[in-house]
Protein backbone atom coordinates (compact mmCIF):
# COMPACT_ATOMS: atom_id res chain seq x y z
CA UNK A 1 0.00 0.00 0.00
CA UNK A 2 2.76 2.46 0.91
CA UNK A 3 4.35 1.92 -2.49
CA UNK A 4 1.12 2.89 -4.22
CA UNK A 5 0.65 5.98 -2.11
CA UNK A 6 4.24 7.16 -2.57
CA UNK A 7 4.42 6.68 -6.32
CA UNK A 8 1.20 8.27 -7.64
CA UNK A 9 2.66 11.75 -8.16
CA UNK A 10 5.67 10.29 -9.99
CA UNK A 11 3.58 8.37 -12.53
CA UNK A 12 1.29 10.98 -14.08
CA UNK A 13 3.27 11.55 -17.26
CA UNK A 14 2.17 8.48 -19.26
CA UNK A 15 0.49 9.99 -22.30
CA UNK A 16 0.44 9.13 -25.99
CA UNK A 17 0.52 5.65 -27.45
CA UNK A 18 -3.20 5.35 -26.51
CA UNK A 19 -2.14 4.18 -23.05
CA UNK A 20 -2.94 5.17 -19.48
CA UNK A 21 -2.41 4.08 -15.91
CA UNK A 22 -5.38 3.36 -13.67
CA UNK A 23 -5.35 3.65 -9.90
CA UNK A 24 -7.62 0.85 -8.68
CA UNK A 25 -9.72 1.30 -5.56
CA UNK A 26 -12.78 -0.07 -3.76
CA UNK A 27 -15.73 1.63 -2.12
CA UNK A 28 -17.77 -0.98 -0.24
CA UNK A 29 -17.50 -4.64 -1.05
CA UNK A 30 -15.28 -6.26 -3.66
CA UNK A 31 -16.18 -4.24 -6.76
CA UNK A 32 -13.11 -2.58 -8.30
CA UNK A 33 -13.14 0.98 -9.61
CA UNK A 34 -10.52 2.92 -11.50
CA UNK A 35 -9.36 6.49 -11.97
CA UNK A 36 -6.71 7.75 -14.39
CA UNK A 37 -3.48 8.39 -12.49
CA UNK A 38 -3.00 11.48 -14.64
CA UNK A 39 -5.79 13.17 -12.65
CA UNK A 40 -4.48 12.10 -9.25
CA UNK A 41 -2.35 14.49 -7.22
CA UNK A 42 -2.01 12.44 -4.06
CA UNK A 43 -3.44 9.50 -2.11
CA UNK A 44 -3.48 9.53 1.68
CA UNK A 45 -5.14 8.05 4.71
CA UNK A 46 -8.25 10.10 5.47
CA UNK A 47 -7.27 13.00 7.75
CA UNK A 48 -9.61 14.47 10.37
CA UNK A 49 -12.55 16.16 8.68
CA UNK A 50 -14.29 19.34 9.73
CA UNK A 51 -18.00 19.56 9.01
CA UNK A 52 -19.33 22.65 7.27
CA UNK A 53 -22.87 24.06 7.69
CA UNK A 54 -25.47 23.48 4.98
CA UNK A 55 -23.13 21.16 3.10
CA UNK A 56 -24.21 18.79 0.39
CA UNK A 57 -24.65 15.38 2.08
CA UNK A 58 -22.08 13.87 -0.29
CA UNK A 59 -19.43 16.24 1.12
CA UNK A 60 -18.39 14.54 4.35
CA UNK A 61 -16.35 17.55 5.42
CA UNK A 62 -13.26 19.57 4.61
CA UNK A 63 -9.64 18.69 5.34
CA UNK A 64 -6.54 20.84 5.70
CA UNK A 65 -3.97 19.32 3.35
CA UNK A 66 -0.64 20.83 2.29
CA UNK A 67 -1.65 24.26 3.52
CA UNK A 68 -5.00 24.29 1.73
CA UNK A 69 -8.60 23.39 2.51
CA UNK A 70 -10.14 20.66 0.33
CA UNK A 71 -13.69 19.33 0.23
CA UNK A 72 -13.85 15.57 0.77
CA UNK A 73 -16.66 13.84 -1.13
CA UNK A 74 -17.93 10.36 -0.30
CA UNK A 75 -17.66 8.62 -3.68
CA UNK A 76 -19.93 5.75 -2.64
CA UNK A 77 -22.65 8.17 -1.56
CA UNK A 78 -22.14 10.27 -4.71
CA UNK A 79 -23.18 7.33 -6.90
CA UNK A 80 -26.38 6.80 -4.93
CA UNK A 81 -25.26 4.31 -2.30
CA UNK A 82 -24.81 4.33 1.46
CA UNK A 83 -22.14 6.53 3.05
CA UNK A 84 -18.81 4.89 3.77
CA UNK A 85 -18.28 3.75 7.36
CA UNK A 86 -15.25 4.19 9.60
CA UNK A 87 -13.92 7.28 7.84
CA UNK A 88 -10.64 7.18 9.77
CA UNK A 89 -9.86 3.85 8.10
CA UNK A 90 -10.71 5.10 4.61
CA UNK A 91 -8.48 6.79 2.05
CA UNK A 92 -8.73 10.06 0.16
CA UNK A 93 -7.78 10.40 -3.49
CA UNK A 94 -6.85 14.03 -4.16
CA UNK A 95 -7.68 14.92 -7.76
CA UNK A 96 -7.80 17.89 -10.07
CA UNK A 97 -10.88 18.23 -12.27
CA UNK A 98 -12.31 21.23 -14.04
CA UNK A 99 -9.77 23.72 -12.71
CA UNK A 100 -10.34 22.76 -9.07
CA UNK A 101 -8.92 20.35 -6.51
CA UNK A 102 -11.14 17.96 -4.59
CA UNK A 103 -10.80 14.81 -2.52
CA UNK A 104 -12.77 11.60 -2.98
CA UNK A 105 -13.30 9.34 0.00
CA UNK A 106 -12.88 5.65 -0.89
CA UNK A 107 -12.83 2.46 1.14
CA UNK A 108 -9.48 1.06 0.02
CA UNK A 109 -6.77 1.74 -2.56
CA UNK A 110 -5.39 -1.28 -4.39
CA UNK A 111 -2.65 -0.67 -6.98
CA UNK A 112 -1.76 0.99 -10.26
CA UNK A 113 -2.10 -0.85 -13.57
CA UNK A 114 -0.81 0.11 -17.01
CA UNK A 115 -3.44 -0.27 -19.74
CA UNK A 116 -4.30 0.48 -23.34
CA UNK A 117 -7.33 2.67 -24.05
CA UNK A 118 -8.43 0.04 -26.57
CA UNK A 119 -9.11 -2.28 -23.63
CA UNK A 120 -11.40 0.27 -22.00
CA UNK A 121 -14.94 0.27 -23.34
CA UNK A 122 -18.12 2.33 -22.98
CA UNK A 123 -20.62 1.07 -20.39
CA UNK A 124 -23.00 -1.66 -21.58
CA UNK A 125 -26.05 -0.24 -23.32
CA UNK A 126 -28.30 -1.84 -20.72
CA UNK A 127 -26.69 0.22 -17.95
CA UNK A 128 -29.19 3.04 -18.53
CA UNK A 129 -28.71 6.77 -19.00
CA UNK A 130 -28.59 7.52 -15.28
CA UNK A 131 -25.58 5.35 -14.45
CA UNK A 132 -22.41 6.95 -13.13
CA UNK A 133 -19.98 5.18 -15.45
CA UNK A 134 -17.99 6.49 -18.38
CA UNK A 135 -16.26 3.20 -19.10
CA UNK A 136 -15.56 -0.36 -17.99
CA UNK A 137 -12.63 -2.72 -18.40
CA UNK A 138 -11.46 -6.13 -17.23
CA UNK A 139 -8.33 -6.80 -15.22
CA UNK A 140 -7.34 -10.36 -14.33
CA UNK A 141 -10.87 -11.54 -14.95
CA UNK A 142 -12.45 -8.85 -12.76
CA UNK A 143 -14.70 -6.05 -13.98
CA UNK A 144 -13.39 -2.54 -13.27
CA UNK A 145 -15.80 0.38 -13.42
CA UNK A 146 -14.62 3.90 -14.26
CA UNK A 147 -16.87 6.50 -12.66
CA UNK A 148 -18.06 9.65 -14.45
CA UNK A 149 -16.52 12.13 -12.03
CA UNK A 150 -17.68 15.10 -14.11
CA UNK A 151 -21.28 13.99 -13.66
CA UNK A 152 -20.77 13.75 -9.89
CA UNK A 153 -19.20 17.20 -9.70
CA UNK A 154 -21.96 18.69 -11.85
CA UNK A 155 -24.57 17.33 -9.44
CA UNK A 156 -22.78 18.50 -6.30
CA UNK A 157 -21.67 21.89 -7.60
CA UNK A 158 -23.36 22.65 -10.93
CA UNK A 159 -21.36 24.78 -13.35
CA UNK A 160 -23.04 27.56 -15.28
CA UNK A 161 -23.44 26.75 -18.97
CA UNK A 162 -24.46 30.31 -19.84
CA UNK A 163 -22.15 32.46 -21.96
CA UNK A 164 -21.75 36.00 -20.60
CA UNK A 165 -23.31 38.91 -22.48
CA UNK A 166 -21.05 40.38 -25.12
CA UNK A 167 -18.80 37.33 -25.49
CA UNK A 168 -20.50 35.89 -28.58
CA UNK A 169 -19.64 37.94 -31.65
CA UNK A 170 -22.63 39.42 -33.48
CA UNK A 171 -23.38 37.55 -36.69
CA UNK A 172 -21.01 34.68 -35.88
CA UNK A 173 -23.53 31.96 -36.74
CA UNK A 174 -24.41 33.52 -40.09
CA UNK A 175 -20.81 33.12 -41.21
CA UNK A 176 -20.91 29.34 -40.80
CA UNK A 177 -24.56 28.51 -41.40
CA UNK A 178 -23.73 25.35 -43.38
CA UNK A 179 -20.99 24.12 -41.05
CA UNK A 180 -21.00 22.42 -37.66
CA UNK A 181 -18.69 21.55 -34.76
CA UNK A 182 -17.75 17.97 -33.91
CA UNK A 183 -17.64 17.25 -30.15
CA UNK A 184 -16.04 14.06 -28.80
CA UNK A 185 -16.31 13.27 -25.08
CA UNK A 186 -17.10 10.11 -23.14
CA UNK A 187 -18.95 12.00 -20.40
CA UNK A 188 -22.59 12.71 -21.25
CA UNK A 189 -22.49 15.68 -18.88
CA UNK A 190 -19.41 17.13 -20.59
CA UNK A 191 -20.98 16.69 -24.04
CA UNK A 192 -24.09 18.49 -22.81
CA UNK A 193 -22.05 21.35 -21.32
CA UNK A 194 -20.07 21.94 -24.51
CA UNK A 195 -23.02 21.57 -26.87
CA UNK A 196 -25.06 23.97 -24.75
CA UNK A 197 -22.41 26.68 -25.23
CA UNK A 198 -22.24 26.10 -28.98
CA UNK A 199 -26.04 26.13 -29.27
CA UNK A 200 -26.11 29.57 -27.61
CA UNK A 201 -23.88 30.72 -30.45
CA UNK A 202 -26.42 29.47 -32.98
CA UNK A 203 -24.02 26.86 -34.38
CA UNK A 204 -24.91 23.22 -35.04
CA UNK A 205 -23.08 20.37 -33.27
CA UNK A 206 -22.44 16.67 -33.86
CA UNK A 207 -21.74 14.59 -30.73
CA UNK A 208 -19.53 11.50 -30.42
CA UNK A 209 -18.76 9.51 -27.28
CA UNK A 210 -15.10 8.65 -27.94
CA UNK A 211 -12.19 9.19 -30.29
CA UNK A 212 -12.75 6.04 -32.32
CA UNK A 213 -16.39 6.93 -33.00
CA UNK A 214 -15.35 10.46 -33.98
CA UNK A 215 -12.63 9.18 -36.32
CA UNK A 216 -15.02 6.72 -37.97
CA UNK A 217 -17.49 9.56 -38.48
CA UNK A 218 -14.83 11.68 -40.20
CA UNK A 219 -13.70 8.75 -42.33
CA UNK A 220 -17.32 8.23 -43.33
CA UNK A 221 -17.53 11.79 -44.61
CA UNK A 222 -14.40 11.18 -46.68
CA UNK A 223 -15.88 7.99 -48.16
CA UNK A 224 -18.96 9.98 -49.16
CA UNK A 225 -16.68 12.21 -51.20
CA UNK A 226 -17.18 15.25 -49.00
CA UNK A 227 -14.57 17.89 -48.32
CA UNK A 228 -14.52 17.63 -44.53
CA UNK A 229 -13.09 21.14 -44.14
CA UNK A 230 -16.25 22.44 -45.84
CA UNK A 231 -18.36 20.55 -43.28
CA UNK A 232 -16.64 21.36 -39.99
CA UNK A 233 -15.67 24.57 -38.23
CA UNK A 234 -13.49 22.71 -35.73
CA UNK A 235 -13.32 19.65 -33.49
CA UNK A 236 -13.55 19.84 -29.69
CA UNK A 237 -12.18 16.63 -28.20
CA UNK A 238 -11.70 15.33 -24.69
CA UNK A 239 -8.39 13.56 -23.99
CA UNK A 240 -9.54 10.72 -21.73
CA UNK A 241 -11.88 8.48 -23.72
CA UNK A 242 -12.38 4.72 -24.03
CA UNK A 243 -11.42 2.91 -27.23
CA UNK A 244 -9.26 5.82 -28.46
CA UNK A 245 -8.02 8.79 -26.44
CA UNK A 246 -7.85 12.36 -27.66
CA UNK A 247 -4.10 12.25 -28.30
CA UNK A 248 -4.37 9.21 -30.56
CA UNK A 249 -7.46 10.60 -32.26
CA UNK A 250 -5.62 13.84 -33.05
CA UNK A 251 -2.59 11.97 -34.35
CA UNK A 252 -4.82 9.82 -36.60
CA UNK A 253 -6.52 12.92 -37.99
CA UNK A 254 -3.16 14.53 -38.73
CA UNK A 255 -1.97 11.36 -40.47
CA UNK A 256 -4.99 11.30 -42.81
CA UNK A 257 -4.47 13.56 -45.85
CA UNK A 258 -8.16 14.44 -46.22
CA UNK A 259 -8.43 15.39 -42.52
CA UNK A 260 -5.06 16.81 -41.53
CA UNK A 261 -6.10 20.45 -41.96
CA UNK A 262 -8.95 20.27 -39.43
CA UNK A 263 -8.73 22.60 -36.42
CA UNK A 264 -8.65 20.61 -33.16
CA UNK A 265 -9.05 21.86 -29.60
CA UNK A 266 -8.28 19.37 -26.83
CA UNK A 267 -10.78 20.22 -24.10
CA UNK A 268 -10.06 18.36 -20.90
CA UNK A 269 -10.31 18.34 -17.14
CA UNK A 270 -6.61 17.37 -17.01
CA UNK A 271 -5.75 20.92 -16.04
CA UNK A 272 -3.13 21.33 -13.34
CA UNK A 273 -0.79 18.46 -14.29
CA UNK A 274 -1.39 18.64 -18.02
CA UNK A 275 1.70 18.33 -20.23
CA UNK A 276 1.13 20.96 -22.94
CA UNK A 277 4.08 19.66 -24.92
CA UNK A 278 1.94 16.64 -25.73
CA UNK A 279 -0.58 18.87 -27.51
CA UNK A 280 2.13 20.06 -29.86
CA UNK A 281 3.53 16.57 -30.30
CA UNK A 282 0.26 15.11 -31.60
CA UNK A 283 -0.56 18.20 -33.64
CA UNK A 284 -3.55 19.70 -31.84
CA UNK A 285 -4.13 23.40 -32.50
CA UNK A 286 -5.12 24.40 -28.99
CA UNK A 287 -5.73 23.21 -25.44
CA UNK A 288 -8.54 24.40 -23.18
CA UNK A 289 -9.12 23.30 -19.60
CA UNK A 290 -12.73 22.40 -18.72
CA UNK A 291 -15.11 24.04 -18.12
CA UNK A 292 -15.57 27.76 -18.76
CA UNK A 293 -18.37 28.77 -21.15
CA UNK A 294 -16.85 32.16 -21.96
CA UNK A 295 -13.41 30.72 -22.77
CA UNK A 296 -14.98 28.09 -25.00
CA UNK A 297 -17.16 30.61 -26.83
CA UNK A 298 -14.16 32.88 -27.40
CA UNK A 299 -12.16 30.04 -28.98
CA UNK A 300 -15.05 29.28 -31.33
CA UNK A 301 -15.36 33.00 -32.19
CA UNK A 302 -11.66 33.11 -33.02
CA UNK A 303 -11.77 30.06 -35.29
CA UNK A 304 -14.84 31.28 -37.18
CA UNK A 305 -13.12 34.63 -37.77
CA UNK A 306 -9.97 32.85 -38.94
CA UNK A 307 -12.06 30.86 -41.41
CA UNK A 308 -14.19 33.70 -42.72
CA UNK A 309 -12.31 36.97 -42.30
CA UNK A 310 -10.22 39.03 -39.95
CA UNK A 311 -12.87 41.42 -38.69
CA UNK A 312 -16.55 41.10 -37.98
CA UNK A 313 -16.91 44.80 -38.79
CA UNK A 314 -15.82 44.30 -42.39
CA UNK A 315 -19.10 42.53 -43.19
CA UNK A 316 -21.00 45.49 -41.77
CA UNK A 317 -19.20 47.97 -44.05
CA UNK A 318 -17.48 49.78 -41.17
Amino acid sequence: MAGVLDSVNQRTQLVGQNRLELLLFRLKGQQLYGINVFKVKEVLQCPPLNEIPNRNPVVRGVAHIRGGTISIMDLNQAIGRAPLDNISECFVIITEYNRSTQGFLVGAVERIVNMNWEDIHPPPKGAGKENYLTAVTEIEGKLVEIIDVEKILAEINPLSEEVSAGVIEDGIAERVVKKHILIADDSAIARKQVSRVIEQMGIATTLMKDGREALEYLQGLVKQGKNVSDELILIISDIEMPEMDGYTFTAEVRNTPELKGLYIILHTSLSGVFNEAMVKKVGANDFLAKFNPDDLARRVNEQVIRMTGESMLEDQGE
